[in-house]
């Protein structure tokens, strides 16, 4: 387990909690609608927990609305850009159109087999615990 607390970020319609769970796994949990009202705050945060070494990136989106076109493009470039320093992205969705923004992400950026998407929160969670137990 990591020392640093996780982050936590709110706003009127989404939240957002970046966690390094282990050296080699950060977790961010997102609920409600991503509409960019957090700004580059999750970005600056993943980018300080990069800083720190290579990681396997889980995002928990069961219980996410969806995102902003504007969002999801933010997250396809930051994705993209940072393609070679991620081990691999987990991706939870809760929704038909929260998968298919999924989807539209790891194509724009790229991402291929590197991008995961889960619909089962029972297999996106056995994921998970794998990767921590290999920590």
């Amino acid at each position: 387990m990591s020392s640093d607390q996780p982050l936590e970020l709110s706003g009127i319609s989404t939240s957002m909690t970046i966690d390094r769970r282990a050296p080699s796994v950060v977790v961010v949990r997102i609920t409600g609608s991503d509409v960019g009202e957090l700004g580059d705050a999750p970005f600056r945060e993943l980018e300080r927990q990069l800083a720190q070494g290579p990681f396997s990136l889980f995002i928990d989106a069961r219980k996410t609305k969806g995102a902003s076109i504007d969002v999801s493009n933010l997250w396809a470039r930051w994705l993209r850009t940072h393609r070679d320093d991620l081990v691999r992205i987990h991706m939870l969705t809760g929704s038909r159109y929260v998968q298919m923004t999924a989807d539209f992400v790891r194509r724009f950026a790229e991402l291929g087999d590197a991008m995961l998407i889960y619909t089962d929160p029972g297999a996106f969670d056995e994921a998970l615990g794998g990767a921590l137990h290999l920590q």
